[in-house]
């Protein structure tokens, strides 16, 4: 910068000013300035302004689940808007759903000193954060809360929103649902299930265990179960899929038999208005669950000290695919249930 300032003939004020992008430098000077910097090959020093300005390094870390998911792309889409808003960096990676790698993430970018963490939970035990915690880290869970450390969360009322998608079907006649999820180990999973559960106890319809298949993690897996079930001696006659993906595998396998079961899915997804039958989603502001994480953050880097607390986003349910079938017969197991 010294340099600058000498090529430029201007105070060193000036150049750090005009490099810091702050207002009210004459436009002459501001142009001497930019001129030296691109002819001496000038850099900033983010790492240096930034413990300047108190801050370890001016980086967050972002820790998703799955990058090929819509939904945590959209996340890290959003957070990289607002940090770069805030004229921070963002280093974000996938997990995959391992404990494991999630917490080697983790630890590498405290390593970092990055100035705080987003994480969508893998593992279930979170207290090794605990000390980074102390040492002035912030962490925000979101989507689901952390275990065994006291930190901000931003959830989505997954119990209600499953309620409600199973009293749908309840009013639409139905009494036989089966439910996909993906393992009860996980937090939404569960939340999720025990809405299901809450709305069949409501009803009065008894809870049957052998109409909930977990472990389907993926279209592929969501196909194969849900023609497992439709080939049982009294099918469902409507499903609940309790994330995205497992809703796209079932749309597919029901298409692909010409089945008229109902289908209810947790979490919208794009394209879903053109799905080639019916379904019901139970949809929620993706970019708002980041950008509330995001804001809480940044509130705690700058100072916020005040009691962790939890977020709970709202759901609603959507009516989504091209056309209704009605040039279609009810199967006899969907007339027995309505």
């Amino acid at each position: 910068m010294v340099d600058v300032a000498r090529l430029a003939g201007v105070s060193l004020k000036t150049v750090s000013r005009v490099v810091n992008g702050e207002p009210h430098v004459q436009r002459a000077m501001a142009d001497r300035v930019l001129a030296a910097v691109a002819e001496l090959g000038f850099q900033r020093n983010h790492m240096a302004s930034a413990l300047r300005a108190g801050r370890a390094s001016a980086t967050i870390g972002l820790i998703i689940e799955e990058l090929a998911n819509p939904f945590y792309s959209t996340i890290a889409h959003v957070t990289a808007e607002i940090a770069r808003d805030r004229d921070t960096l963002l280093l974000s990676a996938s997990s995959e759903e391992d404990p494991v790698r999630e917490e080697q993430l983790l630890r590498d970018l405290c390593s970092r000193r990055v100035d705080g963490l987003l994480v969508v939970p893998a593992g279930c035990d979170h207290s090794f954060l605990n000390s980074q915690v102390e040492m002035g880290i912030p962490v925000v869970f979101l989507d689901r809360p952390g275990t065994n450390i006291e930190a901000d969360a931003v959830l989505l009322d997954n119990r209600g929103g499953a309620r409600s998608g199973v009293r749908r079907l309840v009013a639409d006649g139905h009494r036989r649902i089966g439910v996909l999820l993906d393992s009860v180990d996980v937090h939404t999973m569960r939340e999720r299930l025990a809405g299901a559960q809450d709305a069949l106890a409501d009803a009065g319809i008894g809870y049957d265990g052998a109409l909930v298949r977990g472990g389907v993690r993926d279209p592929a897996t969501a196909a194969a179960a849900v023609a497992d079930m439709l080939t049982q001696p009294n099918p469902p006659t409507a499903f609940l899929a309790l994330n995205n993906r497992i809703t796209v595998g079932a749309v597919q396998e029901l298409w692909r038999r010409s089945s008229d079961a109902a289908l209810v899915g947790f979490d919208d997804f794009e394209l879903s208005h053109l799905m080639p039958r019916p379904l019901t989603v139970i949809g929620y502001d993706t970019r708002e669950l980041a950008r509330r994480a995001a804001q809480l953050l940044f509130a705690r880097i700058d100072g916020d000290r005040s009691r962790p607390r939890t977020v709970v986003l709202p759901t609603e349910l959507l009516e989504r695919g091209l056309v209704p079938l009605l040039d279609k017969p009810a199967s006899p197991s969907a007339r027995h249930a309505r």
